[in-house]
């Protein structure tokens, strides 16, 4: 996605946010820019390659409106409608409807009331009790306030992941334009994979002479908000568009690999690595690995190569955590950790059939254009989704027979047929066992009741036969929902019982399995998927998270399933209905 696609996004957002605030009778308006900012965010060009307007309307979700403002933001770098709305809001006001709990008539009241435009006058006035004393204000609905607002701020001082691998791939696109850089890599939690990142690590290999240039060229760079530190050896500055403070710290080529793992190791894994030098009269430093006595550098040119001198194979980035990998490095005993390149397939995904943004044929062409898969399920919602605009029973028929006709036209069986099966407040499915019976593939998950305890909802799903897989297990949305009550302990045991798999959803809010309970389920002999849970073109690219999670959770090919085969998928369904018998509904029963 282009900086200007993620900027227009922002913009249409925002105005959907303001027309929001000022009143119920702007509602058309709301939806109209909250779908141009998605469409326009999950563009896979430029926003320009779409232009002139003529063209930018057969895009469905942009009005012949909405395509003017995208020109002139194109041409002037700005939207009037946009400066205008921006002076009838008190500006933070537009950040605060963000925050789970806080709605317009909500912000309205406080202001009128108690006279507050700002963050910090709200965040006071909830510390101080006026908000608890005003009429409709129960101490819960407060509570839940004040939830949703740490959530946020916990998630304003680290970006998602995704956010930042793509912000560093700007940044190493910027760079990449100089001869002098030598070589240049992301440190750090980026290099680590952690689901959220704060500070920007970034490395670069240069000789001392061209250090100069290099500095200087990050000094001039237009995303550059502010330099904080500009010395010989390293840099810190604010970037832009999210803030974010970069560190930039230069090396020789003989001191490429210590500084590598010097910034990429955490805390307690380096640490680690210190010990195990000092028992040999040595230190290990962001230059090298050096002998105590006389100073002589005895490695650091290549991460391999100080590993290697430790008696130790290489430790992949994600798990250098300390949680025992240098034990088993020390004896030869690393996991060989799964990659994305063994993925064979993606199994949830969505279509215009229900929430998506293309049609069956338009994802298969896609797919087989942009990825080396053998397989794809499509898993559009069910009905209870309606929201999604889920389908019922006989559009999930009709759904199997267009999906019949698009394998035809491909010549091969690579779409499989599958539903993303709402699990219903008691633990039973939205859709009646005859039509899971047809499916290929049945995915269940929860979409509701996020209060309760799901603990049982989630056995009782597991304990179906035709469920394969429970979708995003914890249900949490990361800076703005925590994962729902649930014993994750306990379905991972239900699930290690009837051979159900559990799913790593690798949506950049949610990567759910987690790391810490995709580790206990792999330990559990749990199977588990990873899925893009793709509802547009460029979600696809997801898949390179869910396989983060897998690798941070010491994950290797055999525990994911979609490594495998359609036919070993089949023998896993197989091995399933073996364990838990299918009893199909008659008509008229659930």
């Amino acid at each position: 996605m282009s900086s200007r696609n993620s900027d227009l996004a922002h913009i249409f957002e925002e105005i959907a946010t303001i027309y929001e605030f000022l009143g119920v009778e702007n509602r058309f308006r709301v939806m109209a820019y909250r779908k141009a900012a998605y469409v326009v965010e999950h563009l896979t060009k430029d926003v320009e390659n779409y232009l002139p307007v003529k063209k930018m309307v057969k895009i469905s979700g942009i009005g012949p409106s909405i395509a003017a403002k995208i020109q002139e933001y194109l041409e002037t770098g700005s939207i009037k409608t946009y400066e205008k709305l921006r002076k009838k809001v008190p500006h933070d006001f537009i950040d605060l409807l963000k925050v789970k709990g806080l709605g317009p008539e909500t912000l309205k009241t406080l202001h009128r009331e108690l006279g507050i435009d700002t963050r910090e006058e709200f965040v006071q006035a909830l510390k101080d009790g006026r908000v608890e004393s005003l009429k409709g204000f129960k101490s819960k609905k407060v509570q839940n306030i004040i939830n949703g607002l740490r959530q946020k701020e916990a998630l304003e001082q680290r970006i998602l992941l995704w956010d930042a691998i793509k912000l560093s791939q700007r940044v190493i696109s910027f760079f990449k334009k100089l001869p002098e850089v030598q070589k240049i890599a992301m440190g750090g939690s980026i290099r680590r994979r952690e689901e959220t990142i704060g500070d920007l690590d970034l490395l670069i290999q240069a000789r001392d002479k061209d250090r100069p240039k290099i500095l200087k060229h990050l000094q001039n760079w237009e995303q550059v908000k502010k330099v904080l530190v500009m010395g010989n050896k390293k840099a810190s500055v604010m970037i832009r568009p999210m803030d974010r403070q970069l560190d930039l710290r230069l090396f020789k080529a003989k001191e490429w690999g210590a500084g590598l793992l010097y910034f990429t190791g955490n805390k307690e894994h380096n640490i680690h690595l210190r010990k195990v030098a000092i028992e040999r009269g040595w230190k290990i430093n962001e230059y090298g690995v050096f002998e105590v006595e006389s100073g002589q550098r005895l490695a650091g040119r290549t991460e391999k190569e100080i590993y290697k001198i430790l008696d130790m194979s290489w430790i992949p980035p994600e798990i250098r955590m300390d949680r025992g990998e240098i034990h088993l490095a020390e004896q030869g005993k690393l996991p060989e950790l799964v990659k994305l390149e063994d993925i064979r397939g993606d199994m949830q995904m969505h279509s215009t059939w229900s929430d998506g943004r293309q049609s069956i044929d338009e994802l298969a062409h896609y797919v087989k254009q942009h990825y080396n898969y053998n397989y794809i399920v499509l898993t559009d919602h069910s009905k209870s989704s309606r929201i999604a605009r889920g389908l019922d029973e006989e559009q999930f028929r009709a759904q199997i027979k267009a999906i019949s006709a698009v394998n035809e036209k491909l010549g091969e069986d690579f779409i499989k047929a599958g539903a993303e099966v709402d699990i219903l407040a008691d633990g039973s499915l939205d859709l009646k066992d005859d039509i899971l019976e047809e499916l290929d593939w049945v995915v269940a998950a929860i979409h509701s009741r996020f209060n309760q305890d799901n603990t049982q909802r989630l056995i009782k799903a597991c304990e179906h036969a035709a469920v394969n897989v429970i979708a995003h297990p914890t249900g949490r949305i990361l800076g703005q929902r925590p994962s729902y009550p649930v014993d994750m302990l306990k379905v991972i045991e239900a699930a290690a019982q009837t051979g159900t798999a559990l799913e790593i959803n690798a949506q950049p809010t949610r990567m759910d399995l987690n790391e810490n309970w995709a580790f206990e389920a792999q330990k559990q002999g749990v199977k588990m998927v990873i899925s893009s849970d793709s509802h547009a073109p460029d979600n696809f690219e997801f898949m390179e998270l869910g396989v983060a999670v897998a690798r941070r959770a010491w994950c290797e090919r055999g525990h994911i399933l979609n490594t495998a085969s359609w036919q070993e998928i089949e023998e896993f369904k197989s091995l399933k209905r073996q364990q838990v018998p299918l009893k199909v509904a008659k008509d008229g029963e659930k």
